[in-house]
């Protein structure tokens, strides 16, 4: 019995002791509780500190960059206004030749112009002063040399139009082969130059030539035409060949002063003063285009 009161007073001693240790235990958890929340926020601050530190960092080199950018594009526009200025002035200068090489071509068509005005002129002073003229072609050098080129005319006359020897008194007042000396070059004859009196007579001659199918010289064919500056005749020669075919198709082509072909066909009588001309008509006229194939 005085064992177990013993027994109970010791465990009755020790009961304090074991409520104290629970205060004790429950002030250290509440304490560690406070330490580690200290520390989460700590650490969180810090974080969130590290991160405010982040973005501003971020927004700085934003800033500078938006900067960079700025002033790229200000230095982009300003080279494209550089540029700009640079288009406008070479437009300018473009514009400023432009019109000079248009001042330039228009005083060179006027000067064109006046040239051929001249050489025009030129050209029929002389065919005024040759407008008298009959040229031969075609009879042989010497047969002049005995009777002269006036009487060798007068054959003429006489074995292809003996009526205009009967109805007019034909005068001449020079002839003679032209140019004064013959070229060893040029195997043809001379022609001969017959300067008339009268330009009616050349006229009626002429006429009387061009209806007749061959003039004839002791049987052998010559021509008869009219005689003019060298550029004349150049541009008359021009026409030639075709002259020559559409003769032979019986389509009645002539030369006109100072150069214009001009031929009867379908009942009209058709004139043309270049080649283009005649050109740009065959093209409607396929029998015709055949005709002159190639010579255009």
């Amino acid at each position: 019995m005085r064992q177990r009161n013993t027994f109970q007073a010791r465990e009755h001693h020790k009961t304090p002791e074991k409520e104290l240790s629970e205060t004790e235990s429950s002030d250290l958890l509440d304490k560690e509780f406070k330490q580690n929340r200290m520390r989460m926020l700590t650490d969180m601050q810090r974080r969130m500190d590290e991160h405010s530190e982040h973005i501003s960092k971020e927004l700085e080199d934003i800033k500078k960059n938006q900067s960079e950018m700025k002033n790229t594009i200000l230095e982009m526009r300003n080279s494209l206004e550089g540029l700009n200025s640079r288009v406008e002035e070479a437009e300018e200068q473009i514009s400023e030749l432009d019109e000079r090489l248009e001042e330039i071509t228009q005083a060179e068509q006027k000067r064109e112009k006046r040239i051929r005005q001249k050489e025009n002129s030129v050209r029929e002073l002389w065919d005024n002063i040759k407008c008298a003229n009959i040229r031969i072609i075609g009879v042989p050098e010497g047969e002049e040399r005995d009777k002269g080129a006036e009487n060798l005319f007068v054959e003429i006359i006489e074995e292809n139009f003996p009526h205009l020897r009967k109805e007019t008194d034909i005068q001449v007042q020079e002839a003679q082969r032209a140019p004064n000396k013959k070229s060893p070059k040029r195997p043809t004859p001379r022609h001969i130059i017959i300067k008339m009196s009268k330009i009616k007579d050349k006229e009626r001659i002429l006429k009387a030539a061009r209806e007749r199918p061959q003039v004839t010289y002791k049987g052998k064919p010559i021509r008869l035409s009219a005689d003019f500056s060298v550029e004349t005749l150049q541009a008359r020669r021009e026409w030639h060949n075709i002259f020559k075919v559409l003769k032979g198709k019986n389509l009645q082509p002539r030369i006109l002063y100072p150069s214009r072909l001009s031929f009867r066909m379908e009942g009209e009588i058709k004139s043309f003063p270049d080649k283009q001309k005649l050109k740009e008509f065959i093209t409607k006229k396929p029998v015709l285009q055949e005709m002159l194939k190639g010579l255009i």
